[in-house]
């Protein structure tokens, strides 16, 4: 099998991780079921290795000024600190990538999704104004993310940094079992979560010993098959199902992050535009009967053509078929009644208010 090894491949190979190429990365599904994983997740605590991740330096005197043109979110309200989700769009309003910004000091550090990294680089390079510096440090970067309720108490044994004092979507520079790491309040579950930056060089020292510490209080290695039936739990949009170049912020439920009161930022005037004519939004969508809604699979309401499911999973927490989709505006209320055809039949469902799964620990 073909593909490019994050630096815990041979770990992952060891612990018996059924790997798969995903981005271009050979990555582990799981280690013992998705389904078990997810539930670990959800009641105490799991460990991801998401070292496929971008990360980019973005420095020099204009970067936020800069940013603040590149991005749909708002970085004048972001300190020192903080983390803040956005997007890039194109100039027609279509979505380059969904991104975290973090800011520090001097600098701002940009992480992208895998499969966006070339893609982004160079977008970003050929949008470049001002007194501004573009690094691209994903190959030197590794990226843990321990998720679920126990997370913090594992983690606080191997770190002097009060993770107590770290609010959601805020960082902080430490250390980590004496490793210089940034201690980021993050995640993509829906769960009490922290994501580590660490050198590649030390990401596997990290790793064993937060499984070593951790395994008292039931942390085990989870891996990406789980992660996508978490995050669809919380409809969190996945790049390249639920958003892409051919979606726009808006109809993706993403307009709690485009401030369109801001001065400028590229795509503004498009999506301006697509606000006072949206044709469709991404739904959450339940199933009435026992199947499952894959990516692909149409949307029909009283025999019409409605929509298409972008995910679709059977969720593990809930017992039931899940899925998200873009469907017809005047046919995404609550409560909406639709079918799915699913190998040539259709199966009852309907439309249901976002998240999913609403007893996380997130703000724990």
């Amino acid at each position: 099998m073909d593909g490019l090894k994050t630096p815990l491949h041979n770990v992952h190979k060891s612990l018996g991780g059924n790997m798969v190429s995903f981005a271009g990365y050979l990555l582990p599904t799981h280690y013992s079921s998705i389904n078990h994983e997810h539930d670990v997740v959800r009641s105490k605590a799991g460990l991801f290795d998401v070292s496929h991740m971008g990360e980019f330096i973005i420095s020099g005197n204009d970067a936020e000024l800069f940013l603040q043109e590149l991005t749909i979110n708002d970085l004048g309200s972001l300190d020192v600190g903080q983390a803040q989700y956005t997007a890039m769009c194109y100039g027609d309003g279509g979505i380059v990538d969904d991104i975290i910004l973090y800011k520090f000091k001097n600098k701002f550090m940009l992480v992208v999704n895998s499969n966006n990294i070339e893609k982004n680089f160079k977008w970003i390079n050929n949008n470049l104004k001002g007194n501004v510096k573009l690094k691209n440090v994903s190959n030197h970067t590794g990226l843990l993310a321990i998720q679920g309720p126990q997370s913090r108490d594992i983690l606080q044994l191997l770190t002097n940094t009060d993770l107590n004092s770290i609010k959601f979507y805020n960082f902080v520079v430490g250390k980590v079992n004496g490793v210089k790491s940034i201690i980021s309040r993050t995640g993509y579950t829906g769960e009490l979560g922290y994501e580590l930056y660490i050198d590649s060089n030390f990401v596997g020292d990290i790793w064993n010993k937060l499984l070593d510490i951790g395994s008292s209080h039931g942390l085990e290695p989870v891996g990406l098959g789980c992660r996508d039936t978490l995050r669809l739990e919380m409809k969190y949009p996945l790049y390249g199902n639920d958003i892409d170049e051919n979606t726009n912020p808006i109809e993706a439920g993403l307009g709690w992050i485009t401030k369109l009161d801001k001065e400028s930022f590229i795509g503004k005037k498009a999506i301006i535009g697509l606000k006072n004519n949206i044709q469709r939004r991404l739904v959450c969508i339940e199933m009435k009967e026992k199947s499952i809604p894959r990516k692909g699979y149409l949307v029909y309401r009283n025999n019409n053509l409605v929509g298409r499911i972008t995910s679709g999973t059977m969720s593990p927490s809930l017992g039931i078929g899940i899925g998200v989709g873009y469907v017809n505006l005047q046919d995404t209320g609550i409560g909406t009644e639709i079918d799915i055809e699913i190998r040539g039949k259709r199966k009852r469902a309907k439309i249901v208010k976002s998240p999913f799964y609403k007893n996380g620990s997130l703000m724990k």
